[in-house]
């Protein structure tokens, strides 16, 4: 029995000693090798840790990332890659090796947090991921790029973006083409040229994030289904806050502030079975829904229309003002060849004209339960509260209290 002991020992032992040094192997820290790239080069076929201490990283070419099960781990904004490329090159490219031949190559598991990269005008994308499977981002800051501060291109299974603040590139803060199941999370976008942009894909879901001051639009979302955009706070875009186009369907945009918009708060430019519920949209200048000529089984209820308005016979801003940001205003519904859309339980209040309005060959509409007051603001002569047009005779207008 004596025997078995030092055998026992060792082979309990040695696994443990095995496992500390194949760790080691793993984690790589980039201040310990000649370059970066050789940092991301030595990280074997079954994945590790790279490991940015804190410094400034200026990068002529993209660094390339090309093994899975891989994460890249910075020391927050103490660790800042500044990609000086002006060829349209990214900061950060992730992909299989044989990507460019072979479009269905895949990586699985590449995670990216903890760092700032900042661009320039004539640089590409901050992160260029290409078929990443379950690609995970947070925490970064990405900022100035001349072209998308994150670019997902079928990232398919279960991209997620979070807890990262994509400022000032010159294109799209978030852009998402052929994902599905995408989580995009209590992020920060400012003074992109728009926010977020998903196209081809399905099943997005857009909860808590904060989207100010951007260039052009908010949210733009195109071929895509079975999505939802709840709790975000969209502010002050030069152009609309969300716009659905080409064969979107099922999409739901519910519980947003929809603010200080120059042309529109929600755009059905081309979406069916969609619901417009429980948001907010205040002081959005031409229209708070448009729903357009290829759009029609839509809700729109529960929402607030209003402007600046604060009690006591006040608004906060002004009728003029010396930009059309500063000024006063309010948007309603807006229906332009459209069917079968149900506006219920709606409150519509300080708005520039009316509430509702639809325009051109417009059928099957209900409009009910709504609440109307302190309208036509700026409307010359005054509009009814509710124009449905040619529409009136084939729709249902009951039950409005209209002040």
């Amino acid at each position: 029995m004596k025997r078995l002991i030092p055998t026992l020992l060792c082979v309990l032992i040695t696994p443990a000693l095995f496992a500390a040094s194949s760790a080691e192997k793993r984690v790589f820290d980039v201040s310990k090798f000649a370059s970066l790239q050789a940092a991301f080069d030595a990280v074997p076929t079954n994945g590790g840790v790279v490991y940015l201490p804190p410094g400034n990283y200026e990068l002529t070419e993209p660094l390339i990332v090309r093994s899975p099960e891989t994460r890249i781990e910075g020391s927050g904004a103490s660790t800042h890659l500044i990609n000086k490329n002006t060829e349209g090159k990214p900061a950060l490219h992730v992909r299989p090796d044989d990507y460019a031949k072979n479009k269905r190559a895949r990586l699985w598991r590449v995670q990216i947090g903890n760092f700032r990269i900042s661009g320039n005008k004539q640089s590409g994308d901050g992160v260029l991921c290409q078929g990443i499977q379950e690609v995970f981002i947070d925490g970064l800051s990405v900022d100035h790029h001349g072209r998308h501060g994150i670019n997902l291109e079928f990232c398919y299974e279960d991209p997620r973006v979070s807890d990262s603040i994509l400022t000032y590139n010159g294109e799209t803060g978030l852009r998402l083409e052929g994902c599905h199941d995408i989580v995009v999370n209590a992020n920060h976008f400012e003074e992109n040229q728009d926010a977020v942009h998903c196209l081809d894909g399905f099943n997005l879901c857009m909860n808590g994030n904060n989207l100010d001051d951007h260039l052009r639009h908010g949210v733009v979302i195109e071929n895509t289904y079975g999505s939802v955009l709840s709790g975000n706070m969209i502010e002050e875009c030069n152009g609309t806050a969300v716009i659905l186009d080409r064969d979107c369907y099922g999409i739901t945009i519910s519980a947003n502030v929809i603010a200080h918009e120059l042309e529109g708060g929600v755009d059905l430019k081309d979406a069916h079975g969609c619901s417009v519920s429980a948001n907010t949209f205040v002081i959005v200048h031409k229209f708070g829904v448009r729903v357009g000529k290829d759009s029609d089984r839509i809700t729109i209820t529960g929402n607030s229309f209003s402007n600046s308005y604060m009690g006591g016979g006040k608004d906060k801003r002004p009728a003029e003002a010396r930009t059309p940001m500063g000024r006063d205003a309010g948007g309603g519904v807006v229906l332009t060849d459209t069917s079968h859309v149900n506006i219920s339980g709606n409150t519509f209040s300080g708005l520039s004209e009316n509430a509702v309005q639809a325009n051109g060959d417009c059928s099957k509409l209900i409009v009910s339960g709504n609440i109307i007051t302190d309208i036509n603001r700026s409307a010359k002569p005054p509009k009814p509260a509710i124009d449905l047009g040619s529409a009136k005779g084939t729709s249902i207008v009951k039950d409005n209290l209209i002040d």
